[in-house]
C-alpha cells in the first residue's frame, strides 16, 4: 500500500494462472491491475517491493543476469531503471524519508552463510574460521554509489530510518548471526559516520524496531521468541536517546505480530488471535488499545506465511493485505480495515484437496487453549476416523488458518482417511505473552498437558476411534513426538521429523544454541537438571509406540546425531523403529523428491499401525 493510500503494489498474479505475472501496480479500488516492465529483470525475479514516503516511487528488488538489483518506478509514468546491482545477497530495501537513498541488508558472497533451516556446510577444518557477516549498506538513487556503513563486525538483523534520514535504528548483535538473533540489541547508526551509539539492550527477543514519525521514540516488538521472522509479543517502545523500555501491553491476551506507526501517538498493530487474526490501534502513551477487526482467518502480505501483518497507508484508514484461510485460498485486498476491496482473482476456482476445518476450543489447567481439527476429506457420517495429531514447530509459533499446499502433510493425511488435530498448545502465539512464556523451564510437561486434554476434547465432540491415535511433528514438533512417546502409551504409531532427544548432547551439536538460554534460564552447563527433567533420552525405557524417525543430514537446527540418539535407544529396548537420514538436506527439505518420500513413508508408517488390515 502507497503511503498515500492511492495505489497498491504486488508481487504474482492478478487473475488465474495463465495471465501476466510479476510485479503488478494498481489503483486501490481498480479491478484493472497491470505488470510493471524491469528492463533486464529476470522473468518473474522480483522479491520485494517498496513505496518512498511520498508515494512517487516503488522500489523493486530483483534479478538482473543472476545478481540482485535495485530498480526504482515513476509511479505516475510506471517507467523504471535500474539503479544498482549488487554481488552476494539483498534483502529488506527501504527508502530514506526524503527518497534519495535505499538501505538495505546485505552480504558479501565470502560472508553469505546457509541459514538456520538450509543444509549447514560439513563440519571440516577450523570452525570458526567462517564467520557469517550482513552489513547495513546504502545505495544512492541517483548515481546508483553504494557503501556499507555499519561496523564490519556487527550482524544486522532489522532497521528502520529516522524521521530526519540521519540514522538507522538497527538490531543487531557480534559473532555469527545464525546463533546471536536471541541477544540481539537495539542501536543507532549515523548515516553518514557509521557512528554506533546504543539505544538499549532489552531482557527479551526483539523485533521490527521502528521510529516515531517524531523522532522521540522506538517501538518493537519483545518477547520469547524461538525463530527469527516467527514474530510474537508485547508492543515496546523506548526513547530514541536511550533508556528503559515500556511495555505497552503488559496484560494483552493476544501476541503482536507486526506494527507500523500512524503518528506520533498512535500505532497500527496486527495481532495472532486465538487462532485468527486482529489488527488493533495501539496509544503510545496510554497503551490503550482500540479493536478495529478480528477474523477466524489468516492476513498476511505473503501467503502462505500464516504472520499477521498488514501494508497500511499513513492515515491507517487503508490497508493493503492477502486473505486467506484453510478453506479459502489466497487474494490480495485492500481498502478500509475490515471494508476491503478483492483485487485479484488469482486463485479463483480452487477448491481445498482436504476435508472441512473447524477451530476447536478445549479447557487446560488455568488456560483456555486453541486448535484446528481437519475432516477426512471423503468423510461419511456414522464412520468413526482414526485420527493424527501434529505439533507445530517453533515453540513460539502457531498453526494458522492458511490454504494449505495440495502437498502438504495434512492435506495428505485427510486425503489417506485421517482426521488431523493441530492445536496450539501453551508456548503459542495468539492468547499472549503469558500464555507464550508458559512453557518455561516446562518444556514438555503443560504443554503435553494441553495437547492430551484437546485430544479428549476432540475424541468426546467428534468421531474419532480413541483407539487409533497417531502423533508426529517437525523440530519441536519433532521433539514433542519424541517427548511424548516416553510419557503416554495412548499413541499408537508416531512420526517424529527433525527432532531433540537429549538437551545436554544438543547443546554441543547444534548451531543456534543461544535460543535455548531465555526458555532454560541457564545454560545446560549451569543447570543441568532443568534440562535433563526434558529431555526424552532420560525416559527411553517407557517408550512402546512404534516410532518412524526422519532428519537431514546436514541439518544445523537439529543435528541428525539427536535422532541417531533415539532410534538406537528405542532399537534397545525391542520398539519397532525406523531411521532415514536423507542426504544433503538441512532442517528444511530442499529436495521436492525427498519431501514427497517424507510423506509417503509418513502415511504408510500410520497406514501399517492405524488401519485394520483386510482379512486373508
Amino acid at each position: 500500500m502507497a503511503p498515500d493510500g492511492r495505489r497498491v503494489a504486488w508481487i504474482g498474479p492478478a487473475a488465474p494462472s495463465g495471465d501476466a505475472e510479476g510485479v503488478m501496480l494498481s489503483a486501490t479500488g481498480s479491478a484493472s491491475p497491470a505488470p510493471l516492465s524491469l528492463p533486464g529483470a529476470g522473468s518473474n525475479s522480483a522479491s520485494e517491493v517498496i513505496w518512498s514516503a511520498d508515494s512517487r516511487q516503488l522500489g523493486v528488488l530483483a534479478a538482473s543476469h543472476g545478481s540482485p538489483a535495485i530498480y526504482v518506478v515513476d509511479a505516475a509514468t510506471r517507467a523504471a531503471r535500474r539503479v544498482a546491482a549488487l554481488s552476494g545477497s539483498v534483502h529488506d530495501i527501504r527508502f530514506s524519508p526524503d527518497g534519495s537513498r535505499i538501505a538495505l541488508l546485505y552480504s558479501s558472497p565470502s560472508e553469505e552463510a546457509n541459514g538456520p533451516t538450509q543444509a549447514t556446510p560439513r563440519d571440516t577444518g577450523a570452525m570458526d574460521a567462517h564467520i557469517d557477516r550482513q552489513h547495513l549498506a546504502l545505495v544512492d538513487v541517483k548515481s546508483g554509489a553504494q557503501r556499507i556503513v555499519s561496523p564490519a563486525d556487527l550482524y544486522v538483523y532489522e532497521f528502520d530510518w529516522s524521521p530526519n534520514g540521519k540514522e538507522l535504528v538497527v538490531s543487531a548483535a557480534t559473532g555469527s548471526g545464525n546463533n546471536n538473533w536471541w541477544v540481539a540489541r537495539l542501536d543507532a547508526i549515523d548515516a553518514v559516520s557509521g557512528t554506533m551509539r546504543q539505544i538499549a539492550k532489552p531482557t527479551v527477543q526483539i523485533a521490527q524496531p521502528l521510529w516515531s514519525p517524531d523522532g522521540s521514540h522506538i517501538a518493537f516488538i519483545g518477547g520469547v521468541m524461538s525463530d527469527q521472522g516467527a514474530t510474537g509479543g508485547d508492543l515496546y517502545t523506548v526513547p530514541a536517546a536511550g533508556g528503559t523500555p515500556r511495555n505497552l501491553t503488559p496484560n494483552a491476551t493476544v501476541s503482536v505480530a507486526s506494527f507500523r506507526w500512524q503518528g506520533p501517538q498512535s500505532i497500527l498493530a496486527t495481532m495472532w488471535s486465538h487462532g485468527g487474526s486482529e489488527i488493533a490501534t495501539v496509544n503510545a502513551a496510554t497503551g490503550a488499545t482500540q479493536s478495529l477487526w478480528q477474523g477466524d482467518e489468516a492476513i498476511s502480505t505473503r501467503s502462505g506465511r500464516g504472520l499477521p501483518e498488514v501494508s497500511a497507508a499513513d492515515t491507517g484508514r487503508d490497508v493493503a493485505l492477502v486473505r486467506e484461510s484453510l478453506g479459502t485460498p489466497p487474494e490480495v485486498w485492500a481498502g478500509p480495515v475490515g471494508h476491503w476491496t478483492q483485487l485479484t482473482h488469482a486463485n479463483a476456482g480452487i477448491e481445498p484437496s482436504w476435508g472441512k476445518a473447524v477451530s476447536v476450543h478445549w479447557r487446560s489447567d488455568r488456560f483456555n487453549v486453541q486448535g484446528f481439527l481437519i475432516y477426512p476429506r471423503d468423510f461419511r457420517v456414522g464412520v468413526r476416523y482414526p485420527m493424527i495429531v501434529l505439533v507445530h514447530g517453533g515453540p513460539a509459533s502457531a498453526i494458522a488458518s492458511t490454504f494449505l499446499s495440495a502437498q502438504s502433510q495434512q492435506a495428505a493425511l485427510s486425503r489417506a482417511g485421517y482426521f488431523v488435530f493441530m492445536p496450539n498448545p501453551r508456548g503459542s502465539y495468539g492468547q499472549g505473552e503469558a500464555f507464550t512464556r508458559a512453557n518455561i523451564k516446562d518444556f514438555g510437561h503443560g504443554d503435553l498437558r494441553d495437547i492430551m486434554t484437546g485430544v479428549d476434547s476432540v475424541i468426546a465432540g467428534y468421531p474419532v476411534d480413541a483407539r487409533r491415535l497417531g502423533l508426529t511433528g517437525w523440530s519441536y514438533g519433532g521433539y514433542m513426538t519424541m517427548w511424548a512417546v516416553t510419557q503416554t502409551q495412548r499413541f499408537r504409531a508416531a512420526v517424529a521429523g527433525a527432532g531433540i532427544s537429549d538437551w545436554l548432547s544438543y547443546t554441543g551439536e547444534n548451531g543456534i544454541s543461544e535460543w535455548m538460554v531465555p526458555y532454560f534460564g541457564a545454560t545446560v552447563y549451569e543447570n543441568a537438571a532443568v534440562y535433563a527433567r526434558s529431555s526424552p533420552m532420560n525416559y527411553i525405557t517407557h517408550a512402546r509406540t512404534p516410532t518412524l524417525i526422519v532428519v537431514g543430514e546436514r541439518d544445523a537446527e537439529c543435528p541428525a546425531p539427536q535422532s541417531f540418539e533415539y532410534w538406537r535407544g528405542l532399537q534397545h529396548d525391542g520398539v519397532k523403529t525406523q531411521l532415514v537420514v536423507y542426504p544433503d538436506e538441512g532442517h528444511h527439505f530442499a529436495n521436492p523428491e525427498h519431501q514427497a518420500d517424507v510423506l509417503r513413508r509418513s502415511i504408510a508408517w500410520f497406514d501399517s499401525y492405524l488401519k485394520p488390515r483386510p482379512p486373508g
